[in-house]
């Protein structure tokens, strides 16, 4: 089964996130199918994924 998942990336207290496809028995940061996007919580604009 797939599941789209957020994988946490960035420096410490600076979090960043890629949205990725991966099977469902991996890890957070485990292997991934495919890249689909990403999300940065601390951007002073509105918070969007794309």
């Amino acid at each position: 089964m797939t599941v789209i998942r957020l994988t946490r990336m960035g420096r410490k207290k600076r979090p960043f996130y890629r949205l990725a496809v991966t099977d469902s028995r991996k890890r957070r940061d485990g292997g991934w199918i495919e890249l689909i996007g990403h999300y940065n919580p601390m951007n002073e604009e509105k918070n969007s994924c794309s």
